[in-house]
């Protein structure tokens, strides 16, 4: 999940004032520009291994943390988003848009409130984990969101040494346990998988005809 805000997507899969589905979701946030095989791959990692019902793809509306240069359109995200998951199981949404939350610590706090019987978790890569302490209220949303680490090409072992995982390191459950994290903040698991290099902004450059 990012932070964001931009145009309201009234199209969305997601019901922006909620609803009492009970399920287990994990939220994968992002700018998703593009959405590439690279993302599909840690969604479909997270459906087998947290036993979950639903992976939802938070398009960012903009991430200030992000130079908006080279950012394409939200709509145009969003529905490279949609292009990767099935709508059913993985499900691109810009729900944030909605909401039109500036900080990731209020969508939280509404997707909490608007969805009381769903138990979220949320996937974020180490580059992430790395960059969480410059977020909002990041304590904040890591006691009351529950989420799994997975590796990043020369993130990893610097995340797992920064801030972040210093401060949670109380709250580190070991791999076995990750199918217990949906609702289940606080707590928080590095869970080992194939990583892939595969990048967005390595899919740009190439679109353009950078030399990688």
């Amino acid at each position: 999940m990012t932070d964001g805000m931009g145009p309201r997507n009234t199209k969305d899969p997601i019901p922006r004032f909620g609803d009492r589905r009970r399920m287990r979701v994990g939220l994968l946030g992002g700018s998703f520009n593009p959405a590439h095989g690279g993302h599909l791959h840690v969604a479909e990692l997270a459906l087998r291994r947290l036993r979950l019902d639903q992976v939802w793809l938070l398009v960012s509306p903009g991430n200030p943390l992000k130079p908006a240069a080279g950012m394409a359109p939200f709509a145009q995200r969003l529905e490279s988003a949609g292009r990767i998951g099935d709508g059913r199981r993985v499900v691109a949404t810009g729900i944030e848009a909605a909401f039109q939350t500036r900080y990731t610590v209020d969508t939280m706090r509404l997707l909490l409130q608007r969805f009381p019987g769903v138990r979220f978790v949320w996937i974020m890569g180490a580059d992430i984990l790395e960059q969480l302490p410059h977020w909002r209220q990041w304590m904040k949303i890591a006691r009351r969101l529950a989420f799994v680490v997975l590796p990043r090409p020369r993130y990893s072992n610097r995340a797992l040494a920064g801030q972040a995982a210093h401060r949670l390191r109380a709250e580190r459950r070991p791999v076995r346990e990750a199918p217990l994290l949906p609702g289940a903040a606080p707590g928080w698991v590095f869970l080992p998988a194939r990583q892939t290099a595969i990048s967005a902004t390595a899919i740009r450059q190439a679109a353009e005809g950078t030399v990688l």
